[in-house]
């Protein structure tokens, strides 16, 4: 009973959505790495909301997960191909 409350836990704190795009291994990694960056983004957004997190403590730590996601995106090589769309 222990492990599924701890399962339910993690399936609530850590979400994960299914991908649907092309099924590539750095497609699935560069997915993994943006839904992380999403909900780290948003556990510092309540952070900051609630008076825990000062905003500029908050715009640094975006800063810094969001430069992460853009080596990710190069290291994996995504968005070099002609079909694939940029958004960095």
């Amino acid at each position: 009973m222990e492990h599924s409350n701890q399962r339910d836990k993690e399936k609530l704190l850590y979400p994960h959505a299914r991908y649907y795009g092309s099924v590539k291994p750095e497609n699935l990694v560069f997915n993994a790495n943006l839904q992380e960056f999403s909900h780290k983004v948003s556990y510092i957004s309540n952070l900051e909301t609630s008076g825990k997190l000062a905003p500029q403590e908050a715009y640094e730590q975006i800063k810094v997960l969001w430069k992460q996601l853009k080596r990710s995106k190069k290291e994996l090589g995504i968005g070099n191909g002609l079909s694939d769309t940029s958004l960095f």
